[in-house]
């Protein structure tokens, strides 16, 4: 069975034993000794072998021959850096050929690279295709891309087509690929489920706010459970944000994109695990229903909440269905977030920090962010700053006053609603690249999906 797609469109791939011709990866150390045919041509015109250059050499009668591809310095290799080759290639099919070159991250790089969210142009098919290297794994390799495709496509899709109904078309139509049970809990339902700042965050939309629940894989496995923020639009609320700070807000549920992206991961893998996905689907609107700065609310947990910012309307949503999840005490629970302007603040767009108490958890994601190159870096759930989420008159505020330590104080209040499940990492992801790379366009993004892939992989294989 072929892995999901929103956006039904063909991989960049051909057979391995396909008529192809050959693209040379070359370090700029390998330029006077490599003795390839086409060469001379290569450097009489200007080839340096920089990161990322190519050029293309002609045969004897006119036609194409082949290509070289620049790696830049040896020892230091761009990863993905063969995410340039889908938009610079002529038309054709080709091979990669160096010794610089690492297989599947070669192939997973052009892949990742032919990426174009088209489903307002004119759809084109891909000019260019790699003829897969010899040991890459296509299955593995068509299940990342369709993970990572499958969290762009929800990001990059405006609000007005990717509101709650529309995401939770989206979440069912990934579970009844791979077989996987669906309830949600919507609109007035959620009081008397007891949802109560789920309700509130999202009751001024037309569009009900709504709870997302899929489960998959094998009772008694380990358990693993999802969560992502699923924020459809944020106006900020009653504390409005400025236009230009609204213009990326249909990203704001770049975490249910990138657990439903790493789902798809899972669940096209089979691996044995006992898989639940929880999605709180809302959008912050304004209307005379909407919630208040001022306002004290109750939550599943028990803990009072005051709003001291509805723009702070992330975590909330998040206290209520961590809660949910944190009551079955799985193996491991993931939350994943647009959550803070610290974040980006403390470490860029590229960058997304992770929270947890577990030592070996936060070792073993290290771990895999460097052996799939999806970046990461720990943040400290910094106990010094537990006094910054209390409030005078409530048990906690969403907002604390000052300024400082966003994402951290962001996170303590997250913790706040997981006492039972000992394995809890929180992510504070940005979901969008601003300026283009190698192998990802201006638009939505998948991060730290596939380290995660990589680590719960390893764990339901030892």
């Amino acid at each position: 069975m072929a892995p999901f797609q929103l956006i039904d469109r063909p991989f960049p791939f051909a057979d391995p034993d396909a008529e192809a011709l050959v693209v040379h990866a070359l370090f700029q150390e390998e330029l006077e000794e490599a003795g390839l045919a086409g060469l001379a041509f290569a450097r009489s015109a200007g080839f340096k072998a920089e990161a990322g250059s190519l050029i293309c050499y002609g045969d004897r009668n006119g036609g194409l021959a082949g290509a070289f591809f620049g790696l830049g310095k040896e020892g230091a290799p761009a990863p993905f850096l063969t995410g340039k080759l889908p938009r610079a290639l002529p038309e054709g099919t080709f091979r990669l050929a160096g010794k610089g070159v690492d297989r599947m991250q070669a192939a997973l790089g052009f892949g990742l690279g032919s990426y174009r969210f088209d489903s307002y142009l004119k759809p084109k098919p891909p000019r260019a295709y790699l003829a897969l290297p010899e040991g890459v794994d296509r299955a593995d390799l068509y299940r990342q891309l369709a993970g990572v495709f499958l969290a762009r496509d929800l990001i990059n899709t405006p609000t007005n087509d990717m509101g709650p109904n529309q995401l939770e078309a989206a979440f069912r139509a990934l579970a009844t690929h791979y077989g996987a049970a669906v309830s949600v809990i919507a609109g007035e339902d959620l009081l008397k489920a007891n949802f109560p700042l789920i309700h509130a965050v999202g009751r001024a939309s037309a569009d009900q706010p709504r709870l997302l629940d899929m489960r998959w894989g094998r009772k008694g496995a380990r358990r693993i459970t999802l969560v992502g923020k699923g924020v459809c639009f944020d106006t900020g609320g009653l504390d409005i944000k400025p236009s230009s700070s609204m213009l990326l807000m249909k990203k704001d549920m770049g975490g249910a994109a990138n657990v439903m992206g790493l789902a798809l991961m899972i669940m096209d893998a089979g691996l044995d695990v006992d898989l639940r996905v929880l999605v709180p689907a809302v959008e912050n609107s304004i209307a005379g229903n909407a919630f208040r700065p001022g306002d004290i609310y109750p939550s599943r947990k028990g803990l009072s909440v005051q709003i001291d910012n509805t723009d702070a309307e992330g975590r909330l949503i998040l206290a209520d269905t961590l809660t949910f999840a944190d009551e079955e005490m799985p193996d491991l629970l993931i939350d994943m977030a647009t959550l803070t302007g610290a974040a980006r603040v403390a470490l860029g767009p590229e960058l997304p920090p992770y929270f947890t108490d577990s030592e070996a958890l936060a070792a073993a994601i290290a771990t895999s962010a460097v052996q799939t190159d999806d970046p990461l870096w720990r943040l400290p759930l910094w106990k010094g700053y537990e006094k910054d989420i209390n409030a005078r008159i409530a048990d906690l505020t969403n907002a604390p006053s000052g300024g400082m330590a966003g994402a951290i104080t962001a996170a303590l209040f997250l913790k706040r609603f997981v006492s039972k499940t000992p394995n809890w990492v929180h992510f504070d992801i940005f979901g969008w690249v601003p300026n283009e790379k190698p192998h990802a366009p201006v638009g939505g993004e998948a991060q730290a999906i596939r380290a995660l892939y990589h680590h719960i992989r390893n764990q339901a294989t030892a």
